[in-house]
């Protein structure tokens, strides 16, 4: 037999996930964000959940490349542009939209041997300061780009910094529409905090939902999944190795961190760091155990945990235990943006961080 843990994918969840998205977006088109992977969901097991959206947004041609072959005929936008000169072949190719936010990609263009001109997506830094023209300089490459002939439509773009908190939006919105004032061109602004948080001034053409596509709260822990309708849409799951009764004074794990005050009766669960469990994970931080919440217990080792059965003195040898999202056992949610607190992160990098060693059911619609 395998070993018993397993990653799955719930279909219906990210249908639900995206219809939420919709019902703030109006009338906007929306982009399933897909890059990293699907968020570590793989894209591939995604796609039937969330073909509804009006286009996929993604990094690399690699990505763009498993789109197409899934047989999606939409819009496919590479939210960095591209890497290198050759790469826009290849979008011409895969009939690709692409984000430019430097000089150096109107170069590329500029020098680009197509018959088919090009859809585009100017990127402006309206504060975040990572990718994108300043909104000084975004009016001349605008002027810059249109000139092309190897450019057909220009859309506008720009990415908030804290939609989720409470510098807000305001002054990054001021900054795009003072720019943007009398530049033609689809906008497309918020992200996934912004779609739920700022629906009224940042719906624009295009919304670019991300992390709510997959369950996790974009603003936890002012706010949990629960509250925005979002469902979990992986499931990290095991089982029980060993059930061990310990005594007032024993130690549990590498580094004897926790220390039993009394009888305790623990289960030892086959996941570890190198299954992409967060080593940073203390005592406390959440469990399911047979659908009942409970504790891990001690340090996490490489690939086991120790929980705590007091909750659930029946658990015995291979009972089930949910690290994230829905037990199968009774339908309850652990909601990853909690384990993710717990481990002094967030719930993208849990999902992403899931190990290759880490097999994946079939996705379900359950």
């Amino acid at each position: 037999m395998p070993r018993p843990i397993l990653a799955t994918v719930h279909t219906a969840a990210l249908r639900n996930n995206l219809e939420r998205v919709r019902r703030s977006a109006l009338d906007a088109r929306v982009w399933a964000v897909v890059k990293a992977n699907a968020y570590g969901h793989g894209i591939e097991r995604v796609y039937e959940g969330l073909r509804g959206a009006d286009g996929f947004a993604l990094l690399d041609l690699a990505e763009a490349e498993r789109v197409r072959a899934l047989g999606w005929r939409g819009p496919v936008l590479l939210l960095e542009g591209v890497f290198d000169a050759r790469d826009l072949e290849l979008c011409s190719r895969l009939d690709l939209w692409h984000t430019v936010h430097c000089d150096e990609q109107i170069d590329m263009l500029a020098a680009h041997k197509t018959l088919k001109p090009q859809r585009v997506f100017l990127k402006m830094n309206s504060g975040m300061n990572r990718l994108g023209f300043t909104p000084e300089r975004f009016g001349s490459a605008w002027t810059r780009l249109n000139a092309l002939t190897q450019v057909d439509e220009i859309s506008l773009m720009t990415h908030f910094s804290d939609a989720d908190g409470a510098r807000g939006i305001a002054h990054q919105l001021q900054a795009f529409e003072r720019a943007t004032r009398d530049l033609p061109g689809e906008r497309s602004i918020a992200n996934s905090a912004a779609t739920l948080r700022h629906a009224d001034q940042t719906r624009g053409d295009w919304v670019r939902p991300g992390i709510v596509l997959y369950g996790s709260a974009p603003d936890f822990p002012l706010h949990d999944a629960a509250h925005w309708q979002l469902q979990p849409t992986m499931t990290l799951s095991t089982q029980l190795l060993s059930v061990q009764t310990l005594k007032a004074g024993d130690t549990i794990g590498y580094g004897s961190n926790f220390t039993a005050e009394g009888p305790l009766t623990i289960g030892v669960a086959a996941v570890g760091y190198a299954d992409g469990y967060p080593r940073h994970c203390n005592t406390g931080t959440p469990v399911l155990v047979n659908g009942v919440r409970t504790r891990m217990v001690g340090r996490v080792s490489m690939d086991m945990i120790t929980v705590d059965l007091t909750p659930v003195p029946d658990a015995k040898f291979g009972a089930e235990v949910t690290l994230w999202g829905r037990s199968a056992a009774t339908g309850a949610v652990l909601p990853i943006d909690e384990v993710a607190q717990a481990a002094g992160t967030v719930g993208y990098e849990l999902m992403c961080a899931v190990a290759q060693r880490v097999p994946f059911a079939a996705p379900t619609d359950e």
